[in-house]
């Protein structure tokens, strides 16, 4: 089948352009930068240059396709304008989503985040969960508000269903959306020491297969207008490390920061953003979702899509081996 695919230079994206191409699908990829352009290399896969805010390159890119995968999106912790995040995932949503509609696209794959669904406070998240608590970035805002665009589109005469990945991590380039990645890279070389807080806040971590292969059945199986949580092991940070210790044999280390500290370093970092104009690592609404559990269910993803998940220790161990042969 004809596939288009934006954000396709973009961690997910590149891997699910690759497994796309590798099935047999002829894969229309949207691409901006000409140097991350270079990945993009096989028979089965079409370059397109463009931009999901410049309509005639979304209609080019997506002529003869039956279906596309939305994955593009402004993922970074900071922008010096509130208005490029929500251009990007607002306004480029519908962008997309005109386009497809105008062009008789017959599915559509949103990709969201799990973040839209705030903290699990006291039970796991699901799809049907509300988040009780104020957005604690502004990438989790517009995904949001992107996603009720979404479901008014599902309304008409489309096919859209939205997929919501917890933490990816796990083999690909490493972008600022594989953030977790960098830091299992970091500490394997000894550069990263610290435990936010007492450690015992919990996240999901979810194995960039599964995602790819998330999308994919959602594609396939996904009910329109409907969300799939696709999520991996929860796991505490103490775990996360301890895990990483285990199966890389390094033992570094750690230090616990509390995450007053934390705060007060993030604080800082955006007084030197503001005087020398480099984005900082870490912002004080990044610093207070450490705070909080992240915990989640894929089961409604398992029932309806077919979904399976690799257990942290098994991706870990293949990142930490992809990690190595790095440098090799």
């Amino acid at each position: 089948m004809n596939v288009f695919i934006t954000g396709s230079t973009g961690f997910i994206g590149t891997n699910l352009v690759q497994k796309l191409a590798e099935s047999g699908n002829t894969v229309h990829a949207l691409y901006r930068s000409e140097e991350k352009k270079k990945k993009l290399i096989h028979k089965n896969i079409k370059p397109v240059s463009g931009d999901i805010l410049n309509i005639e390159s979304l209609k080019n890119g997506m002529n003869g396709c039956q279906y596309v995968y939305h994955t593009a999106a402004f993922t970074d912790v900071w922008a010096d304008k509130k208005n490029d995040i929500y251009d990007l995932n607002v306004t480029g949503t519908k962008n997309v989503l005109d386009t497809a509609l105008s062009l008789g696209i017959e599915k559509v794959i949103f990709t969201s985040t799990a973040g839209v669904f705030g903290p699990s406070i006291n039970t796991k998240i699901e799809e049907n969960s509300i988040n009780e608590l104020k957005y604690f970035l502004e990438y989790e805002r517009t995904k949001a508000e992107a996603e009720k665009l979404v479901k008014s589109y599902s309304n008409k005469n489309i096919d859209i269903t939205i997929v919501n990945p917890t933490r990816v991590y796990g083999p690909g380039i490493l972008s600022k959306s594989n953030s977790v990645t960098k830091i299992i890279k970091s500490y394997i070389n000894g550069n990263w020491r610290l435990i936010p807080g007492d450690g015992k806040s919990i996240g999901n971590y979810v194995f960039i297969d599964d995602v790819v292969n998330g999308h994919i059945l959602a594609m396939k199986n996904g009910k329109n207008g409907e969300r799939y949580l696709l999520g991996g092991s929860d796991l505490s940070y103490l775990d996360f490390f301890l895990t990483l210790k285990n199966i890389s044999g390094k033992q570094q280390l750690m230090f616990k920061v509390p995450l007053f500290m934390m705060l007060l370093l993030s604080h800082s970092m955006i007084i030197s953003t503001k005087i020398f104009k480099t984005p900082p690592p870490i912002t004080p609404e990044l610093v207070k979702k450490y705070n909080y559990n992240w915990r989640v269910s894929s089961q409604k993803a398992i029932n309806d899509l077919g979904y399976k998940i690799t257990p942290f220790e098994k991706g870990a161990e293949q990142t930490i081996q992809w990690i190595k042969n790095l440098r090799l």
